[in-house]
């Protein structure tokens, strides 16, 4: 993609520039950890299940959490791994929060997958050179990764709600994928429509580009969500009203 390339190319300079200045003191503050090789057993009898690869984002006291940041890791970082790794990689999506708490500000990739491939994709997360020049930039202050050779999660439903049924944690995984596909599509498209094939050359300008993005995405949602996304699911159900948080009936 156009787009990605260009970004990277223009961050590539960038690095090579902080490298030139600080030298390999300064990069040395961003810790790039490797996961241990999995082992012959178990790569002999490697079993599937759902990892998770997470990055906190920077969200100083008083502030708005900067939601943009999401959209970039997103679609710089995430898109890249699921286009190598789509025969891999069997349900997917993407998590997003931020609350006052111990978590914070919070982008998650999660995937189903067999335990080398989980180990392939957070080898080439932690290896990612924009990932390392967030990190340097103080946008993203921490990721970790599941450990792939420990495969807690085998089952379809195992990271749904267990407060839902069991038939909608089994089949959930599936719907919320095509959400974050969806979600995915929307930004590559509105990134391709706003950048007009310009550069980048730092990683604030990249920031704010993504703050364009989000904006537009929101806009989208707020003026056509209701009907491209919540009218149609509800006519998947026949159009039949739900109890919603105000515990009031109401249809879509």
């Amino acid at each position: 993609m156009p787009l990605i390339m260009n970004m990277r190319n223009s961050l590539f300079a960038v690095l090579v520039a902080v490298l030139m200045v600080g030298g390999c003191t300064s990069l040395g503050q961003v810790k790039i950890k490797k996961p241990e090789p999995l082992t012959p057993e178990i790569l002999a009898s490697e079993k599937t299940g759902w990892w998770s690869a997470r990055f906190r984002i920077n969200w100083p006291p008083d502030t708005k959490a900067s939601w943009q940041v999401d959209l970039l890791l997103a679609h710089q970082v995430i898109l890249p791994v699921l286009e190598r790794h789509k025969s891999e990689i069997a349900l997917w999506r993407v998590h997003r929060r931020a609350v006052r708490d111990s978590s914070g500000h919070r982008f998650s990739f999660i995937f189903y997958a067999p335990q080398s491939a989980a180990y392939t994709i957070f080898q080439e997360l932690m290896n990612d050179s924009l990932l390392s020049q967030l990190k340097y930039s103080g946008l993203v202050i921490e990721d970790s990764y599941d450990d792939p050779a420990v495969v807690s999660k085998p089952d379809i439903e195992d990271t749904s709600d267990t407060h839902w049924s069991v038939i909608v944690q089994k089949n959930w995984p599936y719907y919320v994928m095509g959400a974050s596909q969806m979600w995915l599509n929307m930004i590559v498209h509105v990134a391709g429509e706003l950048s007009d094939g310009n550069e980048f050359y730092s990683i604030a300008e990249i920031e704010a580009f993504y703050q364009e993005v989000n904006t537009r995405l929101i806009e989208i949602w707020q003026t056509e969500g209701r009907h491209a996304y919540l009218h149609h699911l509800n006519a998947l159900f026949g159009y039949k009203p739900l109890i919603y948080y105000d515990r009031r009936y109401l249809s879509f």
